[in-house]
Order: structure tokens, then C-alpha cells, then sequence
């Protein structure tokens, strides 16, 4: 679903993204002419009433947040959460979504799917969005576009990785559980989402998963993705056993906005969006 203003008097040049998940949702707004962020905002519900309805906490962020209620040419909600897998597209068929996640998650007859076409890669992710909060902004928004996190965020690795024909793994931390992606010359050799607690939960699936496709840490390159800086407890662990670890450079991102180099690290996905 789409907002699109025909009118181009009625045109305002401006998209919201929005990034949505079960802890909080943050969001920000785009100058389209200019294809520059030009405010951004985070809302955190960790701090709210465990009993309190999602919904509901959405509407006290819409209350307090007037920029979500300004009118916008674009919509994109983006959804976050480890519900998804990728799947080529000779093996895709949109009548049997579930079946390709039946192998990585829980999933039940009564679960809605969807799916995000990844253009130029001839593969679709397929993936379960929160159904309460698209219904609750298609009563904010009436229609908009939505996505799943992690379609941006490997369309976004696979054009990165170009012209490249070494293996690398990219990793991408969010709260509670963590993606890792591995390429080589935009070809998808991996995606997987792991459940995490510890820096030996993080470093364990790494290093598993390497020991699958026979990288080897002395030799493999690994970027991390997300709130982590050099003197997180999970970036030391990965540096401690993997010899080519590093924080993606987010300088070519941050041309378009004002923010720094941690926030457009942690906030990679919506900046890109």
C-alpha cells in the first residue's frame, strides 16, 4: 500500500519512515528533493508499563510526537523483528509463504505473511509483520508502504559488496537477537537471525556459523552493524577471536544527515530506507 500525492501542487517533499518492533518504534523525516534526513526520533517502551496494550503505546508516542501526525507524499513502516528468511526466486511461490518459515520460526495457521521483492537479486524475503500495528497505522495513515528491516538491510550489503569476491560476513545487532549476513560479489550466501543474551551467546553462533561455510577467523572479514562501539563487551569478544573485525563505515551514509557516526551506525536500516 502507497501514499502518493498526484497533485504536484499538493505535493509536500517530504517521506516518514517509520522502524517498528515490541520495544519502541523510531522514526524519520526526509527532505525528497534533496534526499536529506531532516529529523529523527527514537521512543523507547522499556520504561513503560509492561501490561500496557501495544497499540496503545503507539498512540501515546503519535500524542507526543507531532511529526508523525504532518502530512507526508511517503509512508514506509518498517517492521523489526527475527520473522523472516530469504528465498530465491525459482523456489518462490507467494501460496505457500508460511512453509519457508516453518523451518527458522514458530509459525501458526492463523499467522499473516508477506513478502518484499529484492530488486536486482531475483529473491524475495518472506516474513510474519505485526499485523496490530499495520492495522493501527491504517487508521493514522488510511495506506502506506511497508517493509521488512531485513530487506533493506541486505539489499544494502549485497550492492556494498560489488566487484568483491571475497566471503564477508556482515553482522546486525538489535535487541534480544542478531542477524548475520554473509556475501561475496552480491550473491546472498547466508542469512540467519539468532536469539541472544551474553557475549559468549554472540561470539558462539559467529563462530558456528563461519565453521559452516569453512571461514576461517584468521582470514574472514566481519562488520558490525548496530549500537555497538569499540568498547562494547561484544565487540572485545569478537576481536578477541576474529582477526579482521570492524565497525561498517558509515561515512558515505551520514552525507544526508547531520548525525553522528553511532547514531547512523545504530540506525543503519532507517537511514537507508
Amino acid at each position: 500500500m502507497s501514499i502518493q500525492n498526484t497533485n504536484i501542487t499538493e505535493k509536500v517533499y517530504k517521506k516518514l519512515s517509520i522502524q517498528v518492533s515490541l520495544n519502541g518504534l523510531s522514526f524519520c523525516c526526509f527532505d525528497t528533493l534533496n534526499n536529506t534526513v531532516i529529523s529523527f526520533s527514537e521512543v523507547n517502551f522499556a520504561t513503560v508499563n509492561k501490561n500496557s496494550k501495544i497499540e496503545d503505546l503507539f498512540a501515546d508516542a503519535f500524542q507526543n510526537h507531532p511529526e508523525l501526525r504532518e502530512s507526508y507524499d511517503t509512508i514506509l513502516v518498517i517492521h523489526n523483528n527475527n520473522l523472516s528468511t530469504f528465498v530465491p526466486e525459482p523456489l518462490f511461490d507467494e501460496n505457500f509463504l508460511g512453509s519457508y518459515l516453518q523451518y527458522n520460526t514458530k509459525v501458526f495457521e492463523t499467522d499473516f505473511f508477506a513478502f518484499d521483492e529484492i530488486a536486482n537479486h531475483q529473491m524475495n524475503a518472506v516474513y510474519i509483520p505485526y499485523v496490530n500495528i499495520n492495522n493501527f497505522f491504517i487508521d493514522q495513515f488510511g495506506a502506506f508502504d511497508y517493509k521488512h528491516a531485513s530487506s533493506i538491510l541486505v539489499s544494502k550489503v549485497l550492492i556494498a559488496s560489488k566487484n568483491k569476491d571475497e566471503k564477508k560476513m556482515f553482522v546486525h545487532i538489535n535487541s534480544g537477537h542478531f542477524e548475520i549476513i554473509i556475501v561475496q560479489n552480491q550473491k546472498l550466501l547466508l542469512f540467519n537471525s539468532f536469539d541472544y543474551s551474553t557475549p559468549e551467546d554472540f561470539i558462539y553462533y559467529i563462530l558456528f556459523t563461519a565453521e559452516q561455510l569453512n571461514l576461517n577467523p584468521e582470514n574472514f572479514p566481519l562488520e558490525i552493524i548496530g549500537a555497538i562501539d569499540t568498547e562494547s563487551d561484544y565487540f572485545k569478544i569478537a576481536y578477541k577471536y576474529i582477526r579482521n573485525v570492524s565497525l561498517i563505515d558509515v561515512e558515505n551514509l551520514r552525507w544526508n544527515n547531520y548525525f553522528s557516526e553511532t547514531e547512523n551506525r545504530k540506525h543503519f536500516i532507517l537511514f537507508n530506507s
